[in-house]
């Protein structure tokens, strides 16, 4: 048994690269290093020949699974209930559906509709909207730390998301119906975002002041690469419900809010 214990491997996936560097006898570290810490990319590798060597070939096929099995995976159904999310799903029937067709991913079918009007009501100011999409562990590392973050923030102006929907096999155009169906004023939507082999857990909030259905890209305020070697969920809620309120207050998202924000700064 002691025998064994010696011989497993540590998760190769734990290594912070941006503080790995595999040049042997590099003429200038510190500059490499500092290169180093301002991106994720696999800078500072090293070969054996024409190949990379085994430890780089071995993180790579390691970040290259754990993005397929961020896609191909789902939420954990025990945090869907312990968040107290209301669950809904998108038309697609399936995880390949889903993949296959975006268009089906951005509607909802007639009784997940009704389900949505029974349980939000009131004309919301904010409505949160929490979905997959590309990355179930963007959702999973990152919903229990933003979603607190993003109520303390709105409580300093006065103002709460109660009510949280999840959407299984979500798009983000699907937060346009969202927004027609509880007539909510702002709608925030926080959406695992496609994988790359820098993290799998990177998420986004996508946020529109009154969106519609077939409304323009414009109209939407995005925050992205939200997860903790990018910004961090914490920081990321604090300024979502600074950007929930300016919404609230000038009754305007996406392009239009970044004019009235470049008006008042002159």
């Amino acid at each position: 048994m002691e025998q064994e214990k010696e011989q497993i491997l540590s998760d190769i996936s734990q290594i912070n690269m941006k503080e790995q560097l595999l040049v042997p006898n590099p003429n200038n570290y510190e500059g490499y290093m500092k290169i180093k810490s301002f991106t994720p990319a696999r800078l500072g590798l090293w070969r054996c020949g024409p190949r990379y060597k085994t430890q780089s070939v071995l993180r790579f096929r390691a970040d290259h699974a754990a993005a397929q099995d961020s896609v191909f995976s789902s939420v954990n159904p025990e945090l869907i209930k312990e968040m107290q999310f209301i669950a809904i799903q998108t038309l697609c029937q399936s995880k390949d559906e889903y993949l296959t067709r975006p268009d089906l991913g951005r509607r909802f079918s007639k009784e997940n509709e009704e389900k949505i009007k029974q349980q939000i009501t009131g004309h919301p100011k904010i409505q949160l909207v929490v979905g997959d999409g590309l990355s179930s562990a963007a959702i999973e590392a990152n919903i229990k730390e933003i979603i607190p973050s993003i109520k303390q923030g709105l409580n300093y102006y006065d103002l709460d998301c109660e009510k949280h929907i999840f959407v299984k096999y979500c798009r983000v155009g699907v937060m346009d119906q969202v927004g027609e169906i509880t007539d909510a004023d702002v709608v925030c939507m926080l959406i695992g975002e496609r994988p790359g082999l820098a993290t799998a857990q990177s998420m986004s909030a996508y946020i529109a002041y009154r969106p519609t259905m077939g409304m323009p890209e414009m109209r939407r305020t995005v925050v992205s690469n939200i997860h903790a070697q990018g910004i961090p969920p914490v920081e990321a809620g604090a300024y979502i419900s600074e950007l929930l309120y300016k919404m609230l207050h000038y009754k305007k998202s996406g392009l239009d809010l970044k004019a009235v924000e470049n008006e008042n700064d002159n």
